[in-house]
């Protein structure tokens, strides 16, 4: 390969990957860290890697590496951990001890018997905590989030005082947005709370709560139900939204929900970790 190809290709690598960060697409990308013998790929090579394996740019060389670094990406995506993987021809994998937990062995059965070391990062979207309402609890929340590693969002009209890292002005650009972890918090409270719920129930998400008596969100089923929300998701809201812990003051009930938010998200993680 050219320096002139070589130097268009990175561009097309940066470009996708640019896309794929913007979309929020999980991803891995693949570079490839050495070489021994003869091999078709060279190090500094790229490759991105979607979630089911599919190459979305880049190449590596042929069905021995890209089978390999297949499986390795959709680990690192499915883990968050990065790995190293090191394709070495058969008679070579036994002088290789795997006992690192960032390595992956793979035997390279290409004729052309080389050796192969492909550093596989994950480029997986942080989760994205969506808030509904621009009142005391809302900004109160959005400022706590900020140190909690979420890509904060916003529905409706900007809040004041308080930086996001999306805003969405229509239930229009919530629906072409996607997440692949999304907590929804209703803190209109009393502003535009069933125009709220109406847009935000339909949306897929990992936690969905309301601010406010549970009393005050059973007043608004029949609303609900008749803007065609099924029963079911109208149940899957959480009201009171935070844990118990006798809040009071906005703060104080942003911090409960925070809580909330990140108890719901880690047992979700420790019961993916226990069923592979």
């Amino acid at each position: 390969m050219t320096d002139r190809t070589s130097q268009a290709a990175s561009r097309d690598i940066e470009g996708v990957a640019a896309l794929l960060r913007a979309a929020g697409t999980p991803h891995a990308v693949a570079t490839v860290v050495r070489t021994l013998s003869s091999t078709a790929a060279k190090p500094g090579m790229k490759a991105l890697v979607l979630e089911d394996g599919n190459f979305a740019e880049g190449w590596l060389g042929g069905g021995c590496v890209t089978s390999a670094v297949r499986r390795a990406a959709q680990e690192a995506i499915r883990s968050g951990e990065a790995t190293l993987v090191c394709l070495r021809p058969e008679e070579l994998l036994a002088d290789e001890a795997d006992g690192e937990a960032m390595v992956t062995l793979a035997r390279n059965g290409c004729p052309s018997k080389g050796s192969m070391d492909i550093f596989v990062e994950p480029v997986v979207p942080q989760p994205e905590l969506l808030v509904f309402g621009q009142g005391p609890v809302a900004r109160a929340l959005l400022r706590i989030a900020s140190g909690f590693g979420f890509t904060l969002a916003s529905y409706g009209d900007a809040v004041e005082g308080v930086a996001v890292d999306r805003h969405y002005a229509s239930a229009d650009d919530l629906a072409v947005a996607g997440n692949a972890e999304r907590f929804i918090i209703i803190a209109t409270q009393g502003a535009g709370d069933v125009a709220s719920l109406t847009a935000a129930l339909p949306l897929a998400s990992d936690y969905l709560a309301f601010v406010g008596s549970r009393r005050k969100f059973a007043s608004y089923r029949d609303k609900l139900l008749a803007a065609g929300l099924s029963a079911a998701r109208i149940g899957d809201v959480r009201s009171p939204a935070g844990l118990h812990i006798d809040a009071v003051t906005p703060e104080e009930i942003a911090l409960s929900i925070m809580a909330e938010v990140i108890q719901t998200r880690r047992s979700a993680r420790r019961a993916e970790v226990a069923h592979g």
